[in-house]
């Protein structure tokens, strides 16, 4: 009905844990739903189709960075395709964004304590929001078909160090006034985000903080019979196949423990500690920790 000129695709589940608990929906909304809004777009004439895509997309160890990475594929796919250009941007946290930890450490401080962090060692990207909106105007104008923009989002920030400054600003001492307490690192999460694959390289823009990713692009018909049986296996709750046929598209995804089945989880700590004794015995006696099957 309205025509419009310029799509920006950001809707997605993002929160690293909850995805890891279901899966199948992670895969209706982030991977079909965006070949839906793509072929939408290129279907009503739309001149450019900007996906906003996230630096978990890069060497995924969770199922959300394993979803955005193979909608990142998709809309590369279309390229060529129709007279859509589809553009992909890839960036990091966004401070004071929904579910930013800054918003939730404010609140933490509110309540008297203790600040909660996953571990002290974590480090993450950040940028404001005026700085991401900034860098996804530039790069949608800029973009060209196909192309995958990184933003420079300078270094990356301790989550410890960044909790400890929230006290401060908030007019306390942290660990006098507030404690900072360790949760442990979640099912997907990592301790170092990165910007681009082992398999990519860059180029320059003429905007100093854009980078185009350099990737080979998968073919159209071969993700359409793909997503075909991504969709039987969800409508029937198998998050195991879905997840093979995406990993398919991104075998650099490193699922965690509590996705593997238990004859691969033996397989693992039998390297695991067969790596640590220096010895190839295969008399190791393995315990497996079963944790709970996500949910369909």
């Amino acid at each position: 009905a309205y025509r419009p000129r310029i799509v920006f695709h950001a809707a997605a589940h993002k929160h690293v844990p909850i995805v890891e608990d279901n899966i199948c929906e992670a895969v209706r909304n982030n991977v079909f739903g965006t070949r839906t809004v793509a072929l939408a777009a290129a279907a009503s004439g739309v001149a450019k189709f900007v996906l906003l895509s996230t630096d978990k997309a890069v060497n995924p160890t969770s199922v959300m960075g394993l979803t955005k990475r193979m909608a990142e594929l998709i809309c590369q796919s279309f390229a060529g395709g129709s007279s859509t250009e589809f553009v992909v941007v890839r960036f990091g946290n966004v401070l004071g964004s929904r579910g930013s930890v800054v918003p939730l450490f404010k609140q933490q401080v509110a309540n008297g304590g203790p600040v909660t962090i996953t571990h002290r060692d974590m480090q993450r990207y950040f940028m404001t929001i005026p700085e991401a909106v900034s860098l996804v105007l530039q790069a949608m104008s800029m973009g060209n078909d196909g192309e995958v923009f990184v933003l420079d989002m300078g270094d990356p920030i301790k989550i410890l160090h960044l909790a400890e400054q929230v006290i401060r600003l908030s007019g306390f001492e942290p660990y006098r006034d507030i404690d900072i307490v360790e949760t442990s690192i979640r099912p997907g999460e990592k301790l170092f985000e990165e910007i681009l694959t082992h398999k990519e390289d860059f180029s320059r823009t003429s905007h100093e903080r854009l980078y185009i990713a350099k990737q080979e692009r998968v073919d159209y018909s071969r993700i359409g019979t793909a997503m075909e049986r991504a969709q039987r296996a969800v409508r029937m709750g198998d998050w195991r196949v879905a997840l093979d046929v995406l990993r398919d598209f991104v075998p650099e995804f490193t699922p965690g423990a509590h996705l593997l089945p238990p004859a691969a989880l033996i397989a693992v700590e039998r390297a695991e500690i067969a790596s640590i004794s220096g010895t190839h015995t295969t008399e190791i006696i393995a315990t497996t920790v079963t944790a709970p099957a996500p949910a369909q």
